[in-house]
């Protein structure tokens, strides 16, 4: 029996960067690296089997997002560094806590309108040409913005946590449009709308960076949740899934599930089903099996690995670098900031190695991956 793949969040220090190779410290060192490390034959250390893969699986985090206007965790500006009371909600805690559903969807429905409109940035779109070159086989991410897929649609997507752009009922397993939930909501919270529409009208939440949101009297998190301090959250109300509203699910002990709205029409806490929640893994959640076979298959048929914008924080990215490792497969990383065990990704690789068998840069994403294309692109021209 496998081991549930969890999404864990992983809350001590961070190390400083390792700059690999040493040249790689400025930008013209890091695209000179990275594309010796995309461009590299397989190294012999792999298997014969893996050898016969030449391609990159890339693994994207926060940090690819951020140039869309969308928060990160850990950057510079992340949550986690400049909100150090920030708690995110656990599956557990929104399963069976009603108060705290409550609390998650105003806030939601306060970030999703800005969340909604933001697009795929720079990276992405060079991510887009790396995989039409061949050199990139697939791309595991743990964003839940659906960039990815927007993108580059021709170029395999795992989601790993999951995505924002539907929900799933937790009883009959029911998918819903997030849109169309944003309406519902609007709805059955008339005051809210109101409000939402005043702080979208005085450009409150056109930036996505905290301090600026806090000059309003807001707080930014990750994945679309805005916290205004004080808010009457238990004021707000959610819907039902349609689906179990119009036919209770039986549950485990074989009864009939009730299903029930209050004079609102919102879902009542008397009701035992019909629960609508996010369509992304929470932390605290179990990564549904096929897709932690998906990921782990993507990274198994690859060369190498680039982990793009991500610390390695949860364990269920962290865990793929991992696999990577012990498959002495090369590892790269671009990344701002620390990344999690990053200290044993390298070992003497520093050596002679002038990116093609492992590089770490501190660079922006969607500053030098393009010029990575574009490197790419000349070098074809001229060679």
């Amino acid at each position: 029996m496998q081991k549930p793949f969890m999404r864990i969040p992983y809350t001590g220090p961070l190390p400083p960067p390792i700059i690999v190779p040493r040249n790689a410290n400025t930008t013209t060192g890091a695209i000179s690296a990275l594309t010796k490390f995309l461009f590299a034959p397989s190294t012999p250390r792999l298997s014969p089997a893996a050898r016969t893969h030449a391609h990159t699986v890339l693994l994207t985090g926060a940090g690819v997002s951020v140039a869309s206007g969308l928060a990160d965790y850990r950057g510079t500006a992340g949550t986690y560094t400049l909100n150090k009371t920030y708690r995110p909600i656990y599956y557990n805690e929104f399963i069976f806590n009603h108060e705290a559903r409550k609390r998650y969807w105003a806030r939601s429905f306060l970030g999703w309108t800005n969340l909604h409109k933001a697009r795929p940035n720079n990276a992405h779109l060079a991510i887009r040409e790396l995989g039409k070159q061949g050199l990139v086989s697939t791309v595991i991410t743990q964003n839940v913005d659906s960039f990815h897929p927007i993108a580059h649609p021709d170029l395999p997507t795992v989601e790993l946590h999951g995505y924002l752009r539907s929900l799933v009922c937790i009883h009959c397993g029911n998918h819903l449009p997030r849109k169309d939930f944003q309406q519902s909501l609007s709805k059955l919270n008339p005051q809210w709308a109101a409000f939402l529409a005043e702080i979208l009208e005085t450009g409150a939440l056109d930036s996505e960076h905290p301090d600026e949101r806090r000059k309003r009297g807001l707080k930014t998190n990750p994945d679309g949740d805005v916290d205004v301090p004080g808010a009457p959250y238990t004021t707000f109300k959610y819907p039902a899934c349609p689906a179990c509203l119009a036919s209770p699910p039986i549950l485990s002990d074989g009864s009939r599930s009730i299903v029930e709205l209050d004079a609102n029409g919102a879902w009542s806490p008397r009701s035992t089903a019909g629960v609508l929640k996010p369509a992304v893994v929470m932390f605290g959640e179990s990564i549904a099996a096929e897709i932690k076979t998906a990921a782990e298959e993507a990274v198994d048929n690859a060369s190498k690995i680039l982990v793009i914008g991500s610390s390695l924080a949860t364990y269920s990215a962290w865990r793929l670098v991992k696999r990577a490792k012990e498959r002495s497969m090369p590892i790269g990383v671009l990344n701002l900031g620390g990344v999690r065990g990053e200290e044993s990704f390298y070992g003497k690789s520093n050596i002679g190695n002038d990116g093609s068998l492992g590089v770490r840069c501190s660079e922006s994403a969607d500053k030098i991956l393009p010029l990575v294309v574009r490197n790419f692109e000349l070098t074809a021209t001229t060679g």
